[in-house]
């Protein structure tokens, strides 16, 4: 559990990293299903509904830059989306034992080679009737300056949705002149420690300089009572995605900015994908 002093910085900053929240065994068993996940990737050479991969990747040398649906692949993910630990802390930090999951995937920065992502806001993917909705980030590695540990800009979950269009379509990254990123600070932690950052605070992520790889496991909360804005789509499956509590007819609706991620662009796909539309990187050389 946090103490008040951590749930300050988090309201403040819009960031949190709490060390120590998984086991070394917990941490061991992911790590080995994730290298499992990488060998199999070599059966593929195109991205799938599963694996993402890095532009370079190759059957003799597997590359993936991420696990689309990692609690899917296997139950070790699935253990640890529903981590009492995990949970517990998220449930202090949206207010509510009520709590569903929205999304999950692995983010894989190997080592020498592992992609950006620019600068954005998850809540220009997926606005919602409020915003008490934020991600935990499990480190299957030690995050630092080399190895492309996410990079926070504090306050900015407080602040407007900046522009994340290009001529008129939606290209998953901040564009708006107004953002300037010079304040960010880095989130370095270590493997079994999380991090945990609002869904309206603006982060990215540097390449992996390094030779050790960076692994993060993410998982999206929610309030239950937050519904997204462009639908809930099938109620049973919307349902199936509650964690603690029980289903509600009833959003809570606030005052939040939303910007709707529409128009699609002509390249979709996951956000690497996406965000290779974008004429002016700022974190790394888009990857064409």
């Amino acid at each position: 559990m946090l103490n008040q002093d951590q749930i300050d910085h988090y309201r403040t900053k819009g960031y949190l990293g709490v060390e120590g929240v998984l086991s070394a065994a917990e941490v061991a068993e992911l790590q080995r299903v994730t290298d499992e996940c990488v060998e199999k990737s070599r059966e593929v050479t195109e991205h799938t509904s599963m694996y993402d991969l890095e532009p370079d990747h190759t059957p003799e040398s597997p590359r993936l830059r991420r696990l689309k649906s990692p609690v899917s692949a296997h139950p070790a993910y699935e253990r640890a989306l529903r981590n009492d630990r995990v949970l517990d802390i998220v449930s202090q930090l949206v207010g509510t034992e009520a709590v569903r999951y929205n999304g999950n995937k692995l983010n894989m920065k190997s080592g020498g080679f592992g992609s950006p992502v620019e600068w954005h806001q998850d809540w220009a993917f997926y606005p919602h009737t409020n915003d008490d909705l934020l991600a935990v980030g499990i480190a299957l590695d030690d995050m630092t300056t080399e190895n492309g540990c996410m990079l926070m800009a504090p306050g900015s979950h407080k602040g407007p949705i900046y522009d994340h269009h290009q001529d008129g379509v939606f290209v998953g990254a901040i564009t708006d002149d107004a953002f300037d990123p010079s304040g960010a600070v880095e989130v370095t932690m270590k493997a079994g420690s999380i991090s945990l950052h609002h869904a309206r605070i603006a982060h990215g992520s540097r390449p992996n300089t390094s030779a050790s790889p960076r692994r993060l496991l993410l998982f999206q909360y929610c309030a239950l009572d937050a519904w997204p804005l462009l639908g809930a789509g099938n109620w049973d499956a919307f349902n199936a995605t509650i964690i603690r509590g029980e289903p509600t007819w009833t959003p809570r609706v606030t005052d939040v900015p939303v910007r709707i991620p529409l128009p699609s662009p002509e390249r979709v796909g996951s956000i690497y994908e996406i965000q290779t539309q974008l004429r002016r990187p700022l974190l790394g050389d888009a990857v064409r």
